[in-house]
């Protein structure tokens, strides 16, 4: 879920600060990789040999590395509106000997893309369009940097990410579907207070061939990490409702907040530092239509 993109405006609870969540946006996109390469795998087949692959609101490169492992003879350029994330992305293609044939480009988007020295044969954008205000014309404008026969492929939408069977045996059950109901009210607040806010239905195939693209489709990827979790996966959940904890908690009742306490306690047996049911269920969808030749 590399997010990707920050604009100023006045401080509200719905404010990121995208360079100081690099740790936990790296560590969540490695935690997503399976479902990320079974996205990028799907890419391969419906996009032949792209010579520029541009990975707008690429966050710190985790899917951008990626892109240059599935297409190994692509150029990449990484594009984000923080400087830190993409030293990490710079950082993380190096490592995996694709320096050569990594870029990056600091700006806001979409505007920065006209920077860009050419059309891009894929535009990839996860889950970072949502944080555009105008979010039919950023796809509009992604669409105009595309190579004739380029595709957009958008990750936006799926299903809410679910940690906890629903009686956990403390507290009310259904605690994550209440969670999920202050968050969709905080992602609307958010939304609304974005600079050139525009309400749109969330169809983006509608979307995508209103910025004049053709052959939308769209295709669900699954993240399933059964219990018992991984120490890495644990510490991902500890970390996402720990920040429910500190962002959200108001939405919630007291009954509801007492258990999220007790569950983000590490000397509480029934939190998730100890318990063996916790596990990661998620699905992402991605969104690809294509220029017309």
């Amino acid at each position: 879920m590399a997010h990707h993109h920050h604009h100023k405006h006045d401080h509200t609870d719905t404010d990121i600060d995208w360079a100081e969540m690099a740790s936990l946006l790296e560590s969540q996109a490695e935690l997503f990789t399976p479902l990320y390469e079974r996205a990028l795998g799907w890419l391969a087949k419906e996009v032949t040999e792209p010579g520029l692959i541009v990975d707008a609101g690429s966050g710190p490169g985790v899917i951008s590395c990626l892109f240059a492992e599935v297409f190994e003879g692509a150029r990449i350029v990484a594009v984000d509106g923080s400087a830190p994330l993409l030293e990490r992305a710079a950082d993380r293609a190096a490592r995996h000997g694709a320096a050569d044939r990594f870029g990056t480009l600091v700006g806001e988007l979409p505007e920065v893309l006209d920077e860009l020295e050419y059309p891009a044969d894929l535009l990839w954008a996860s889950r970072s369009v949502h944080h555009l205000g105008d979010q039919s014309a950023a796809l509009a404008a992604y669409a105009r940097r595309l190579a004739p026969g380029g595709t957009l492929a958008v990750m936006e939408g799926g299903l809410p990410a679910r940690f906890l069977p629903r009686d956990i045996g403390i507290g009310r059950p259904g605690l994550q579907a209440r969670v999920d109901a202050v968050e969709d009210e905080w992602f609307t607040r958010m939304r609304a207070e974005l600079p050139g806010a525009v309400a749109h239905t969330e169809d983006w195939q509608a979307l995508l061939t209103a910025a004049g693209l053709h052959h939308a489709r769209s295709r669900t990827f699954l993240l399933d990490l059964p219990a018992p979790v991984t120490d890495r996966a644990r510490a991902y959940v500890v970390a996402t409702l720990g920040r429910v904890r500190e962002r959200l908690a108001d939405g919630l009742d007291a009954e509801d907040r007492a258990t999220l306490d007790r569950l983000l306690d590490p000397d509480d047996a029934a939190s998730l530092h100890h318990r063996p049911d916790v596990f990661v269920l998620a699905a992402h969808t991605v969104h690809t239509a294509v220029r017309p030749v």
